[in-house]
């Protein structure tokens, strides 16, 4: 068998920002804790350090010595911080994106929330997986940990995918209903509304979802719900 980590689509050779030159490698929390709170969020608006690792710990208790497959729907897709040995497009029928996590920091603030994707429950959402050599399996988790589970939003579970080479499990973080933060049933035209106007201390919420749209297409993904929400986000800004 090839090792080339993309032996099965080579059209996405230089699309994937290699891991070295990831941010999330060397993400500085207390940079980012700073940043948080001097836009308004509560001190203790993250997970505890040992709270998270604690969690990851558990989660991956019977799945060590293994390989693992990680399903990537937003900027995991061409920015997975991870090393990879394996990237497949998979498609999921039992979840799909959605902008259902409310930001009041990053892309949005206390007065004018923004909106970030989340994975919920849905029709189906096609993505990519990438899959982590057992032998890196912990310091790639670590990696994967404190980015997506930095705040209370997302929850880790085991998706069933398809592939082209076949049926695969995978790591999927989904929407964590249990969470103040995640808001399901918001309008697509409240939903653009919030989009339009958000911003905060990572930039502007369109950008983000402007960017998200350029970077689904570069990949080759199309998703209607995504595009439908660009066209009235773009309507509003005239």
């Amino acid at each position: 068998m090839s090792d080339d980590p993309y032996r099965h689509h080579p059209g996405l050779r230089g699309k994937i920002r290699p891991a070295a030159e990831s941010v999330f490698r060397t993400l500085d929390v207390a940079d980012f804790d700073a940043r948080a709170v001097a836009a308004g969020m509560p001190a203790d608006w993250r997970t505890p350090d040992d709270q998270r690792e604690a969690a990851r710990a558990a989660f991956l208790q019977e799945r060590r010595g293994r390989d693992l497959w990680v399903f990537a729907y937003g900027s995991l897709m061409w920015d997975p911080g991870v090393d990879f040995t394996e990237v497949r497009r998979a498609f999921t029928p039992v979840y799909a994106r959605s902008f259902c996590l409310v930001d009041q920091g990053g892309r949005g603030s206390a007065a004018q929330p923004g909106l970030q994707l989340a994975l919920d429950e849905g029709a189906g959402c096609e993505g990519l997986a990438f899959r982590i050599d057992a032998a890196v399996l912990d310091g790639e988790t670590f990696v994967l940990w404190r980015r997506e589970m930095i705040a209370p939003a997302y929850r880790p579970v085991m998706l069933p995918l398809e592939t082209g080479p076949g049926p695969i499990e995978a790591l999927g973080f989904v929407a964590d209903h249990g969470t103040e933060h995640i808001v399901t049933g918001i309008p697509m035209a409240e939903k653009a509304r919030m989009i339009a106007s958000a911003s905060g201390f990572l930039g502007s919420n369109f950008d983000y979802l402007a960017g998200t749209r350029a970077q689904l297409a570069g990949l080759g993904v199309s998703d209607p719900y995504v595009d439908d929400l660009y066209a009235r986000v773009m309507a509003l800004r005239g």
